[in-house]
């Protein structure tokens, strides 16, 4: 099995190329163009071994991209490069619709062309699984799920960005018959994560005695999911999920986020006593633009489906984590040096007031 991975550096990608190399032998393309978000230490474990190569590459690139294409001859794609932090795309949008929209779309037009090129059961057993994300949905209420039938209602230029490319994906698939399938999932966490991110951003900040920033009152709902579970499903879908069809990916793990940054600072003055108690650091600051109040995934289609079950519930995927940003300074000490965990995607407080009107 020959599997071309997009975004393959950055945090979820890293994880399902670990995954594909290690776990299941394949021979595995990473391609990635190394922004800020894209290390190749995230790779490390897997970075001499012979059945992975890497490709550093802007997704955009349609010369790049067809080569890639013709001298690898892939018989799946795992297309996860995109811009991905709400923040930076409420004051950066045009990077998001640069690579998230225009960049899926060079993905599907070089893939379409690779597949148009096989006969027979290359030709058959060809797929292309464009990955996505539960923000699309938009907000939930205090009650339900999102399935695979919710509709979309993005709220930030991120979530926008990603329910367009979503659209595209499903649109390659409608109109040429390409074999297409799509993924939403709920937010991940987990080792290699960029500390720009909520739980990496409270464990290091907590290490370093600096306040950590809760938006709003907290009462904000996300469904956790731990990276390698997600990387297992991607896997999973990738090789027996139907064409044509969307698959929700989640952990079945809702909480608060207060409630996230409460239970980080607990393992932590578990882990580091001398500096505890860690709750004093929390520090409530202004809520987000456009602040979705809750996410939640039902996983049901994929449970039954594929017979996926994520393997760690958020009580021990959130120690595991803990644990390793503990113990992996040499990861992300050098990432901390370029950005040191200061707020993102602030807008003046006249635009908040009057996109929260």
């Amino acid at each position: 099995m020959r599997v071309l991975v997009t975004g393959g550096a950055g945090f979820i990608g890293s994880a399902v190329v670990r995954h594909l190399v290690a776990v299941k032998g394949y021979d595995v393309l990473t391609v990635d163009k190394l922004t800020y978000a894209g290390t190749l230490t995230s790779l490390s474990t897997v970075d001499n071994q012979p059945n992975h190569r890497f490709l550093k590459a802007d997704i955009c690139d349609r010369a790049a991209i067809a080569d890639a294409f013709s001298s690898f001859r892939p018989d799946r794609v795992m297309h996860l490069a995109a811009e991905s932090h709400v923040d930076r795309s409420i004051t950066g949008a045009r990077d998001f619709v640069e690579t998230n929209v225009i960049g899926t779309f060079t993905m599907l037009e070089a893939a379409r062309a690779h597949w148009q090129s096989l006969d027979g059961e290359a030709k058959d057993a060809f797929r292309f699984l464009h990955v996505s994300t539960d923000e699309v949905y938009g907000s939930l209420g205090d009650d339900g799920l999102f399935t695979e039938e919710t509709p979309y209602d993005p709220s930030s230029p991120y979530s926008a960005s990603k329910a367009s490319s979503d659209h595209l994906a499903k649109a390659w698939a409608r109109t040429y018959g390409m074999p297409v399938v799509v993924s939403n999932c709920s937010n991940n966490y987990g080792p290699y994560h960029f500390p720009e991110k909520l739980i990496p951003l409270i464990i290091l900040n907590a290490l370093a005695g600096k306040p950590l920033p809760v938006y709003g009152s907290g009462a904000n709902i996300r469904d956790w999911l731990y990276v390698e579970d997600h990387a297992r499903a991607l896997d999973l879908i990738a090789e027996r999920g139907r064409i044509g069809e969307t698959y929700n990916v989640g952990g079945r793990n809702e909480r608060r986020n207060i409630d996230v940054v409460k239970r980080v600072c607990a393992l932590m003055d578990r882990f580091r006593p001398e500096a505890g108690p860690h709750e004093r650091l929390i520090t409530y600051v202004q809520d987000r633009p456009g602040h979705d109040a809750r996410y939640a995934i039902d996983a049901t289609k994929l449970e039954a489906e594929l017979g996926w079950k994520a393997q760690e519930n958020f009580d021990t995927g959130i120690e595991k984590t803990v644990k390793w940003y503990l113990d992996n300074e040499w990861w992300w000490g050098p990432l901390r040096q370029g950005y040191d965990g200061s707020r993102l995607g602030l807008i003046g407080q006249a635009e908040a007031k009057k996109a929260q009107a």
